[in-house]
Formats: C-alpha cells, structure tokens, sequence
C-alpha cells in the first residue's frame, strides 16, 4: 500500500513531464485559437487585424464544408467497415492450424508497416493507372476499358487504399482476441450440436465485442485526420470529390497562405473529432468494462 509521503513524492517527480507535456500540447493550440480570430494571409502579411468569428463564418458557409464533412464520414465509416469484416474473417483462417503459421503472419500485418504516401503511391501507379495498372491490363485482356478509379471513383479509392493499409492492425487485434478464446467452450457448443454459423454468432462473435470496440476507437481516431493517402492520389479531386476536412484545411493554409481561415478550420475540426470520440465513448466505450 502506497503512503501519503511516497504518493506525494511520485505525483513531485511525475510533475515535470506532466508540465512539459502541458506546455507543449496548450501552446500551439493557444496559437492556433488566437490565428483563427485574426486576418492573417501571407501573400499580404502587411495587412492584419481581430476579425472576431469571420474565419469561422467563411469556413461554416463554404460550399466545400459540408461536402468535406460528409467525405470524412464516408471514410471513416468505410474504413472500419472493411477492416472490421475482413479483419474478423482473416482472423479466423489465421487462427486455424495450417503449416507456415508464423511467416504468413508476417505477411498478412506487413502492409501495416508500409509509409501512407508510400501505399498510396503503390496502388495509384502499380495497380489502378488506367494505362499501366495491373487492373487496366486485366481490363484489356477481358476485352474491357480500364476504370479510371481516381476519375470516377476517388472517395471509393481513397477508402480501399487506406483500409488495405489498416487492415493489417484490425486483423493482429482482433487474431489476439480469437487465440484468447477458450477450445472448451467451442467443443462444448460442438457436442451440443452447434454448426459453423452458430458457433461463430454465439461464441466467437461475443468474444470478439470488446477487440472490436478497441479497433474502432482507436481507428476512428487516427482516420480523422487522414491526408497521405489523399495528397498523393487524387489531390481532394476531381474537384472536391475526394476532399476531407483535414485536406480542406491544409488548401486553405498551404495552397491559399490563408494562416486565419486554416486555424480556424483546424479548431472546428478539433471541436468535430472530440464530439465523434466522446458519443463513441459513450456509445461503444462501455464494452471495455463489460
């Protein structure tokens, strides 16, 4: 049991990093906020003042807004989608005894390992170019037109490129989860007379919730703010087919120098994610203490 004396000790030589760490996170947030009240545009830095909540009016009433909005949605839940399903049946082919076990483990979370831009990059060049691609090749050889995947479907490839990428954590997760699973309860709903299908709803299904839950919070999280894969591929087009609000933003600060408008997208985008984590904490949260 801790005393009084060494709990203070602790909570004194913990305090520095905690401080530190304070410092480091309130200070550009702090820069953030007061930019996103300014006009503040580096190609006419001469021209400045408060402008109170015009910044997050013209970020508010653009027409690119909402459409960024429901982009990111789109990717976040297709993302989780696909990896959550795939993940869940990869899983359980790894988790059968099959020889070469370990170095096809490897292989199947390598792609994890791999740089966005880097993935990104792969797919567009190697796979979907409608004139090199192995899909184009394909295409021809069928007697078929190559799909231009980045013309008319950007949002659908933006989404496959990145859930290949995150497939690879959901499926580690969700295998660790599968192996912790006790053989007993399984031969137990075999000798009941249990198949396949009612072994995986009943039994396997449940079991997995909580590793689920875990791979949702935690991707939803990093897929907020997801960039690589769409400067690389489509650029937020055509047009702002493909644009997310972290995309939208980084437009406004990098390609329009508008330091004020960009700040101010970054604190509604920080508002909108700490909303999608606390209903998702409220609603899904909960199973990690069941």
């Amino acid at each position: 049991m801790a005393t009084q004396s060494s709990r203070i000790a602790a909570r004194i030589m913990v305090a520095p990093s905690v401080i530190l760490l304070f410092v480091w996170m309130i200070v550009p947030l702090a820069m953030t906020v007061w930019f996103s009240f300014r006009l503040y545009r580096l190609l006419s830095p001469d021209r400045t003042g408060w402008v109170g909540m015009r910044n997050y009016t013209w970020f508010l009433n653009s027409p690119d807004f909402w459409l960024a909005i429901s982009n990111t949605l789109l990717l976040v839940g297709g993302v989780l989608a696909i990896t959550i399903i795939f993940g869940v049946l990869i899983a359980l082919l790894l988790d059968q005894p099959v020889w070469g076990q370990g170095p096809l483990r490897i292989l199947v979370i390598s792609p994890f390992f791999v740089m966005p831009p880097v993935a990104a990059s792969i797919w567009e060049n190697l796979f979907m170019h409608p004139q090199n691609g192995m899909f184009a090749s394909l295409a021809l050889g069928l007697g078929y037109q190559p799909v231009l995947f980045m013309e008319d479907y950007p949002m659908a490839s933006v989404i496959f490129i990145v859930a290949w990428e995150w497939l690879p954590f959901a499926t580690l997760i969700l295998l660790t989860a599968l192996q912790s699973l006790s053989s007993e309860q399984i031969e137990a709903a075999e000798i009941d007379g249990a198949g396949p299908f009612n072994r995986f709803r009943y039994i396997v299904l449940p079991h997995l919730t909580r590793a689920i839950t875990v791979v949702v919070l935690i991707q939803t999280i990093f897929l907020l703010g997801i960039f690589g894969e769409i400067f690389t591929t489509t650029q937020g087009g055509p047009g702002s087919a493909s644009t997310t609000l972290p995309y939208m933003i980084y437009k406004q600060a990098v390609i329009a120098k508008d330091i004020g408008r960009a700040a101010a997208g970054g604190i509604i985008a920080v508002i909108l994610a700490n909303i999608v984590a606390y209903f998702l904490m409220r609603g899904i949260g909960k199973h990690l203490d069941a």
